[in-house]
């Protein structure tokens, strides 16, 4: 996968997103995490300051923080416009408008950039991209993926959805994804399939309904472990 700033649209959920869309408890926020696709995300920078343990995976890190902070300038209307446009493929309960999204989300990227260069000297966001990673063997407690894997099934195939799990299976104990659906608010064509290879090679899958839904019908994760 070929990175360019210019074709990467920045967008940050809150630690507390985080929380609800992979029902991380307080044991789970005391494990080693790897959070992969995090771009500028708050959850690395909230964790970290709450003395946890995690490391963010992202392309994106190549840039700086005045570049990153320009793209999210660049792109920060636009992207509330065009969902203000498709405002039927969300759910406006704990989020009610598409001008408190565009709040919440600026607030996690201002955060998530408060601490970049300091986490970027602490090696804690580091720009690697699925579907190799530099990670020893179950390196990590619990890997993380939000909305990359399965939300992008259109423009990631199969293979690279497959390969791209076990290489998180194999630097983590337990992988979980959210959510399962790709852009448009369709299940992903690949989620079964995928399900079944991983199944063939040994790993307990569960989809488990968790208490996040901002896309509407997206309120289930992925959550994987081997098979003991």
């Amino acid at each position: 996968m070929s990175f360019t700033l210019d074709t990467i649209v920045p967008w940050g959920r809150s630690f507390d997103e985080y929380v609800a869309m992979f029902a991380l408890t307080n044991n789970d926020l005391q494990k080693h995490i790897l959070g992969c696709g995090d771009g500028p995300a708050a959850f690395n920078a909230t964790l970290t300051a709450q003395g946890g343990r995690v490391t963010s995976i992202d392309p994106l890190y190549q840039c700086s923080a005045h570049d990153i902070r320009q793209r999210i300038n660049e792109t920060y209307d636009t992207v509330l416009a065009q969902t203000r446009n498709n405002q039927h493929e969300f759910v406006w309960k704990s989020i009610h408008s598409v001008e408190e999204l565009g709040q919440i989300r600026l607030a996690a990227m201002n955060d998530f950039l408060a601490d970049y260069e300091r986490g970027k000297q602490q090696a804690r966001y580091l720009a690697h991209e699925l579907p190799q990673l530099p990670f020893a063997n179950q390196q990590f407690d619990l890997a993380i993926c939000s909305h990359l894997l399965f939300l992008y099934s259109e423009q990631l195939s199969l293979a690279f959805h497959f390969e791209a799990i076990l290489e998180l299976c194999r630097v983590a104990n337990e992988v979980r994804i959210f959510p399962l659906l790709e852009l448009g608010a369709k299940p992903s064509r690949h989620l079964q399939t995928v399900a079944d290879m991983l199944e063939k090679q040994g790993y307990n899958i569960i989809v488990r309904k968790v208490n996040y839904e901002f896309q509407r019908g997206g309120n289930q994760m992925m959550q994987i472990e081997k098979i003991a």
